[in-house]
């Protein structure tokens, strides 16, 4: 029970494939009272009042990239809970320009902007309302989800690598700010691939889980055991942790090439 008698905002919930989903769920075990929030159009499309039941939580639709969205999901959140709010995932993101298959030298940059918008500087604008409102309680704890292509190439990750950068860059600038004035930390989880509504829409999804599998001496990490990370990182028992960009996925990160794939290479070669 490691978060009994916190508050907390989950963004982005929409199936049971969801990190966020998950994270809500471990939440809500560890003693956690949560609101859930979505874009009223990703409501629409997802499961998220099975998720509201389960874990006795209100939901209230906000567009992230919506200052005025976004104030009234702190006012009522705070109303709801009954106090300053003590943990927040961001897990908001959406590329145009992957749905509709366009290549990262001809991206459309009306989708780019969108893209930078829904999945980076909605972070920064939440933090921003949640600052200006005070609405984050003292060693309160901020966790974004990232990816490794924030800082190495996969080129069917096109703009949301851009993203994801921007994203991580806001964790460290503003995550100075939050923790000189309030002990507030903000940081990235950057996961393994992961099966779920998002990543299967990224083209060669499967293909690229299985040679990350691969690499990775302990395997790809799983939506469950980054819940479990996340629940971790919004307890008291990681204080002092902030500004980072803290890799969950089975050390692919610092993995250059596993005997698996010399072998499949090998085999491949020898044919």
């Amino acid at each position: 029970m490691i978060l009994k008698g916190k508050r907390g905002i989950i963004t982005g919930a929409l199936d049971a494939n969801s990190i966020a989903w998950k994270v809500a769920q471990k939440a809500h075990a560890q003693g956690a009272k949560i609101v859930l929030t979505n874009a009223p159009v990703a409501m629409r499309m997802g499961e998220i009042k099975k998720l509201s039941a389960e874990t006795g939580a209100e939901i209230v639709p906000a567009d992230a990239t919506s200052v005025e969205d976004l104030t009234n999901l702190f006012v009522k959140s705070q109303e709801i809970l009954g106090g300053k709010i003590d943990f927040v995932l961001h897990s908001i993101g959406m590329s145009p320009n992957i749905r509709k298959n366009i290549p990262y030298t001809e991206l459309n940059y009306d989708y780019f902007m969108k893209s930078l918008d829904i999945s980076a500087l909605s972070l920064h604008k939440m933090l921003s309302v949640a600052y200006k409102l005070d609405a984050i309680s003292e060693w309160g704890s901020v966790v974004a989800l990232s990816y490794i292509a924030a800082q190495r190439v996969f080129p069917f990750y096109t703009d949301m690598a851009d993203a994801k950068a921007t994203l991580e860059s806001i964790t460290r600038s503003f995550g100075y700010h939050y923790g000189k004035a309030k002990k507030v930390r903000v940081n990235t989880v950057s996961q393994s691939p992961t099966k779920t509504t998002a990543g299967n829409g990224i083209k060669g999804f499967d293909n690229f889980y299985n040679v990350a599998e691969s690499l990775s001496p302990l395997g790809n990490a799983s939506a469950d055991s980054c819940a479990e990370f996340c629940v971790a990182l919004f307890s008291d028992l990681t204080r002092m942790v902030t500004m980072q960009n803290l890799f969950h996925d089975g050390g692919y990160s610092n993995t250059g090439i596993s005997m698996e794939m010399m072998e499949i290479f090998e085999k491949n070669l020898g044919a």
